[in-house]
Protein backbone atom coordinates (compact mmCIF):
# COMPACT_ATOMS: atom_id res chain seq x y z
CA UNK A 1 0.00 0.00 0.00
CA UNK A 2 0.99 3.30 -0.85
CA UNK A 3 -0.14 5.30 2.39
CA UNK A 4 0.53 9.16 3.62
CA UNK A 5 3.28 8.09 5.30
CA UNK A 6 5.34 6.87 1.75
CA UNK A 7 3.95 9.37 -0.04
CA UNK A 8 5.52 11.45 2.62
CA UNK A 9 8.92 9.62 2.45
CA UNK A 10 9.08 10.68 -1.10
CA UNK A 11 9.85 14.32 -1.13
CA UNK A 12 10.58 14.16 -5.22
CA UNK A 13 7.48 12.10 -5.86
CA UNK A 14 5.59 13.62 -8.95
CA UNK A 15 4.16 10.53 -10.29
CA UNK A 16 2.29 7.01 -9.35
CA UNK A 17 1.73 4.27 -11.85
CA UNK A 18 -0.39 1.62 -10.66
CA UNK A 19 -0.07 -1.38 -12.54
CA UNK A 20 -4.35 -2.36 -11.84
CA UNK A 21 -7.28 -0.93 -12.20
CA UNK A 22 -8.35 -0.22 -8.91
CA UNK A 23 -6.89 2.22 -6.59
CA UNK A 24 -7.78 1.61 -3.43
CA UNK A 25 -3.89 0.62 -2.47
CA UNK A 26 -3.23 4.49 -2.75
CA UNK A 27 -3.94 7.09 -0.51
CA UNK A 28 -5.45 9.31 -2.47
CA UNK A 29 -6.36 12.24 -0.20
CA UNK A 30 -2.28 12.42 0.67
CA UNK A 31 -1.61 12.16 -3.64
CA UNK A 32 -3.89 15.33 -4.11
CA UNK A 33 -2.23 17.44 -1.27
CA UNK A 34 0.66 16.37 -3.42
CA UNK A 35 -0.29 17.39 -6.74
CA UNK A 36 0.63 13.75 -7.47
CA UNK A 37 -0.69 12.03 -10.78
CA UNK A 38 -1.98 8.68 -9.89
CA UNK A 39 -2.94 6.97 -13.06
CA UNK A 40 -4.42 3.32 -13.55
CA UNK A 41 -4.49 0.65 -16.24
CA UNK A 42 -8.66 0.21 -16.93
CA UNK A 43 -9.62 -2.43 -19.33
CA UNK A 44 -6.42 -5.09 -19.71
CA UNK A 45 -8.34 -7.90 -18.15
CA UNK A 46 -11.67 -7.05 -18.94
CA UNK A 47 -12.17 -11.04 -20.90
CA UNK A 48 -9.13 -12.70 -18.93
CA UNK A 49 -11.47 -11.84 -15.64
CA UNK A 50 -15.23 -12.95 -17.29
CA UNK A 51 -13.54 -16.24 -18.61
CA UNK A 52 -12.43 -16.98 -14.74
CA UNK A 53 -15.79 -16.31 -13.56
CA UNK A 54 -17.40 -18.58 -15.74
CA UNK A 55 -14.81 -21.32 -15.02
CA UNK A 56 -15.79 -20.80 -11.53
CA UNK A 57 -19.57 -21.08 -12.10
CA UNK A 58 -19.49 -24.33 -14.37
CA UNK A 59 -17.25 -26.16 -11.73
CA UNK A 60 -19.74 -25.06 -9.57
CA UNK A 61 -22.47 -26.70 -11.47
CA UNK A 62 -21.38 -29.56 -13.14
CA UNK A 63 -18.24 -30.51 -10.78
CA UNK A 64 -16.21 -31.21 -14.09
CA UNK A 65 -12.48 -32.00 -12.13
CA UNK A 66 -14.32 -34.24 -9.30
CA UNK A 67 -16.10 -36.38 -12.26
CA UNK A 68 -12.85 -36.92 -14.44
CA UNK A 69 -10.70 -37.67 -11.34
CA UNK A 70 -13.36 -40.27 -10.30
CA UNK A 71 -13.56 -41.95 -13.71
CA UNK A 72 -9.43 -41.60 -14.25
CA UNK A 73 -9.58 -43.94 -11.07
CA UNK A 74 -12.04 -46.35 -11.75
CA UNK A 75 -15.02 -45.26 -10.89
CA UNK A 76 -16.46 -45.50 -14.64
CA UNK A 77 -14.68 -49.02 -15.27
CA UNK A 78 -16.58 -50.05 -12.09
CA UNK A 79 -19.75 -49.05 -13.33
CA UNK A 80 -22.34 -50.79 -14.33
CA UNK A 81 -23.91 -48.47 -16.68
CA UNK A 82 -22.82 -46.28 -19.18
CA UNK A 83 -23.03 -43.51 -17.41
CA UNK A 84 -22.89 -41.92 -13.63
CA UNK A 85 -23.43 -38.50 -12.01
CA UNK A 86 -21.60 -37.96 -8.55
CA UNK A 87 -23.75 -34.87 -8.22
CA UNK A 88 -26.40 -32.57 -9.37
CA UNK A 89 -26.04 -31.30 -13.15
CA UNK A 90 -27.15 -27.79 -13.25
CA UNK A 91 -28.30 -26.13 -16.53
CA UNK A 92 -27.44 -22.51 -16.42
CA UNK A 93 -29.72 -21.37 -19.38
CA UNK A 94 -33.00 -20.44 -18.10
CA UNK A 95 -31.65 -18.98 -14.51
CA UNK A 96 -30.94 -15.65 -13.47
CA UNK A 97 -27.36 -14.37 -13.15
CA UNK A 98 -27.09 -10.86 -10.80
CA UNK A 99 -24.27 -8.73 -11.38
CA UNK A 100 -23.49 -6.10 -8.71
CA UNK A 101 -21.07 -3.38 -11.06
CA UNK A 102 -21.66 -3.15 -14.64
CA UNK A 103 -18.54 -1.02 -15.83
CA UNK A 104 -16.54 -3.54 -18.46
CA UNK A 105 -16.06 -6.55 -16.63
CA UNK A 106 -19.84 -7.02 -15.65
CA UNK A 107 -20.88 -6.35 -19.21
CA UNK A 108 -18.47 -9.12 -20.50
CA UNK A 109 -19.87 -11.43 -17.97
CA UNK A 110 -23.56 -10.28 -19.24
CA UNK A 111 -22.68 -11.12 -22.89
CA UNK A 112 -21.40 -14.48 -21.88
CA UNK A 113 -24.52 -15.03 -19.63
CA UNK A 114 -26.58 -14.01 -22.58
CA UNK A 115 -24.60 -16.58 -24.85
CA UNK A 116 -25.64 -19.11 -22.79
CA UNK A 117 -28.89 -18.69 -21.97
CA UNK A 118 -29.19 -16.59 -18.81
CA UNK A 119 -31.69 -13.83 -17.92
CA UNK A 120 -29.24 -11.06 -16.49
CA UNK A 121 -30.07 -8.45 -13.98
CA UNK A 122 -27.37 -5.64 -13.16
CA UNK A 123 -26.77 -3.10 -10.94
CA UNK A 124 -24.91 -0.32 -11.09
CA UNK A 125 -24.75 3.58 -9.93
CA UNK A 126 -25.01 4.97 -12.89
CA UNK A 127 -28.36 4.90 -15.07
CA UNK A 128 -27.95 7.20 -17.39
CA UNK A 129 -27.14 4.85 -20.16
CA UNK A 130 -29.56 2.11 -21.02
CA UNK A 131 -28.44 -1.29 -20.28
CA UNK A 132 -27.66 -3.56 -23.16
CA UNK A 133 -30.15 -6.09 -24.71
CA UNK A 134 -31.08 -8.88 -22.56
CA UNK A 135 -30.22 -7.34 -19.36
CA UNK A 136 -32.72 -5.44 -16.96
CA UNK A 137 -30.92 -3.05 -14.27
CA UNK A 138 -32.31 -3.87 -10.46
CA UNK A 139 -32.09 -2.69 -7.46
CA UNK A 140 -29.31 -4.68 -4.91
CA UNK A 141 -32.16 -6.27 -2.24
CA UNK A 142 -34.09 -7.43 -5.98
CA UNK A 143 -30.83 -9.14 -7.42
CA UNK A 144 -30.24 -11.31 -4.13
CA UNK A 145 -33.78 -12.16 -3.83
CA UNK A 146 -34.36 -13.45 -7.86
CA UNK A 147 -30.68 -14.44 -8.73
CA UNK A 148 -29.49 -18.09 -9.50
CA UNK A 149 -25.84 -16.61 -9.29
CA UNK A 150 -25.07 -13.64 -8.36
CA UNK A 151 -21.42 -12.02 -8.96
CA UNK A 152 -19.39 -9.20 -7.80
CA UNK A 153 -17.73 -7.25 -10.35
CA UNK A 154 -17.56 -3.56 -8.30
CA UNK A 155 -14.75 -1.84 -6.81
CA UNK A 156 -14.20 -2.04 -3.53
CA UNK A 157 -14.63 1.64 -1.26
CA UNK A 158 -16.66 2.67 2.02
CA UNK A 159 -20.06 1.97 0.60
CA UNK A 160 -19.12 -1.01 -1.05
CA UNK A 161 -17.20 -3.09 1.85
CA UNK A 162 -18.56 -5.38 3.38
CA UNK A 163 -21.67 -5.27 0.89
CA UNK A 164 -22.13 -9.22 1.33
CA UNK A 165 -22.71 -9.89 4.88
CA UNK A 166 -25.06 -12.29 7.04
CA UNK A 167 -28.32 -9.91 5.91
CA UNK A 168 -27.28 -10.21 2.07
CA UNK A 169 -26.57 -13.68 2.12
CA UNK A 170 -30.21 -14.53 4.13
CA UNK A 171 -31.78 -12.85 1.00
CA UNK A 172 -30.66 -15.32 -1.52
CA UNK A 173 -32.28 -18.15 -2.27
CA UNK A 174 -30.80 -21.99 -1.11
CA UNK A 175 -30.05 -23.25 -4.20
CA UNK A 176 -28.15 -19.77 -5.09
CA UNK A 177 -24.40 -19.41 -6.14
CA UNK A 178 -22.03 -16.15 -4.96
CA UNK A 179 -19.00 -15.38 -7.07
CA UNK A 180 -16.39 -12.93 -6.21
CA UNK A 181 -14.04 -12.08 -8.40
CA UNK A 182 -13.61 -8.31 -7.80
CA UNK A 183 -12.22 -7.26 -4.07
CA UNK A 184 -12.17 -9.82 -1.48
CA UNK A 185 -13.46 -6.93 1.58
CA UNK A 186 -16.64 -6.89 -0.45
CA UNK A 187 -17.55 -9.89 1.13
CA UNK A 188 -17.61 -10.64 5.05
CA UNK A 189 -16.03 -13.78 5.10
CA UNK A 190 -16.58 -15.27 8.32
CA UNK A 191 -20.58 -15.08 7.21
CA UNK A 192 -20.36 -16.54 4.08
CA UNK A 193 -18.64 -19.48 5.85
CA UNK A 194 -21.43 -19.28 8.52
CA UNK A 195 -23.74 -19.82 5.62
CA UNK A 196 -22.06 -22.23 3.39
CA UNK A 197 -22.02 -24.33 6.93
CA UNK A 198 -25.79 -23.87 7.25
CA UNK A 199 -26.38 -24.83 3.76
CA UNK A 200 -27.99 -21.14 3.54
CA UNK A 201 -26.90 -20.70 -0.06
CA UNK A 202 -25.75 -23.81 -2.64
CA UNK A 203 -22.11 -22.98 -2.99
CA UNK A 204 -19.40 -19.83 -3.45
CA UNK A 205 -16.02 -18.97 -5.23
CA UNK A 206 -13.99 -16.47 -4.77
CA UNK A 207 -10.79 -15.32 -6.52
CA UNK A 208 -10.16 -12.62 -3.96
CA UNK A 209 -9.63 -12.73 -0.33
CA UNK A 210 -9.79 -9.83 2.48
CA UNK A 211 -6.21 -10.49 3.15
CA UNK A 212 -3.49 -11.85 0.51
CA UNK A 213 -2.35 -14.39 0.82
CA UNK A 214 -4.94 -14.84 3.78
CA UNK A 215 -4.12 -16.69 6.68
CA UNK A 216 -3.82 -20.50 7.39
CA UNK A 217 -7.49 -19.78 9.54
CA UNK A 218 -8.74 -18.19 6.73
CA UNK A 219 -12.57 -18.85 7.06
CA UNK A 220 -13.46 -19.79 3.35
CA UNK A 221 -10.33 -21.74 2.86
CA UNK A 222 -12.24 -24.64 5.47
CA UNK A 223 -15.57 -23.73 4.09
CA UNK A 224 -17.69 -26.67 1.75
CA UNK A 225 -19.21 -26.22 -1.53
CA UNK A 226 -16.21 -23.26 -1.55
CA UNK A 227 -13.84 -22.66 -4.22
CA UNK A 228 -11.00 -20.60 -3.94
CA UNK A 229 -8.48 -19.41 -6.22
CA UNK A 230 -5.27 -17.58 -5.69
CA UNK A 231 -6.62 -14.24 -7.41
CA UNK A 232 -5.44 -15.48 -10.70
CA UNK A 233 -8.17 -14.28 -12.71
CA UNK A 234 -6.55 -11.17 -14.09
CA UNK A 235 -3.93 -13.10 -15.23
CA UNK A 236 -3.45 -14.65 -18.77
CA UNK A 237 -0.18 -14.31 -20.72
CA UNK A 238 -2.48 -11.64 -23.04
CA UNK A 239 -3.93 -9.38 -20.31
CA UNK A 240 -0.18 -9.45 -18.47
CA UNK A 241 1.45 -8.01 -21.58
CA UNK A 242 -1.70 -6.02 -22.21
CA UNK A 243 -1.27 -4.57 -18.72
CA UNK A 244 2.56 -3.87 -18.64
CA UNK A 245 2.52 -1.83 -22.29
CA UNK A 246 -0.82 0.46 -21.36
CA UNK A 247 1.30 0.99 -17.71
CA UNK A 248 4.29 2.38 -20.16
CA UNK A 249 1.90 4.22 -21.83
CA UNK A 250 0.74 5.90 -19.43
CA UNK A 251 4.42 6.76 -18.12
CA UNK A 252 5.38 8.11 -21.61
CA UNK A 253 2.15 10.05 -21.58
CA UNK A 254 2.83 11.35 -18.15
CA UNK A 255 6.68 12.58 -19.48
CA UNK A 256 5.39 14.11 -22.67
CA UNK A 257 3.43 16.57 -20.37
CA UNK A 258 -0.47 15.58 -21.19
CA UNK A 259 -1.02 12.43 -18.33
CA UNK A 260 -4.14 9.52 -19.38
CA UNK A 261 -5.53 7.49 -17.57
CA UNK A 262 -5.78 9.57 -14.47
CA UNK A 263 -7.55 7.77 -11.74
CA UNK A 264 -10.32 10.59 -10.18
CA UNK A 265 -10.00 12.26 -6.89
CA UNK A 266 -13.61 11.56 -5.65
Amino acid sequence: RMDAQAIAAAPRLEYVGILATGWNTIDLAAARKRGLVVTNVPGYSTEAVAQHTFALLLEMTNQVALHSADARAGGWARNPDYCYRLTPQIELAGMTLGIVGFGQIGQAVARIGRALGMRVLANRRDLAQPPPSGVEYAGLDRIFVESDIVSLHCPLSPATAGLVNAGRLAQMKPTAFLINTSRGPLVVEADLAAALRAGRIAGAAVDVLATEPPAADNPLLAAPRCLVTPHLAWATAVARQRLIAIAADNLRAFLEGHPVHRVPWD
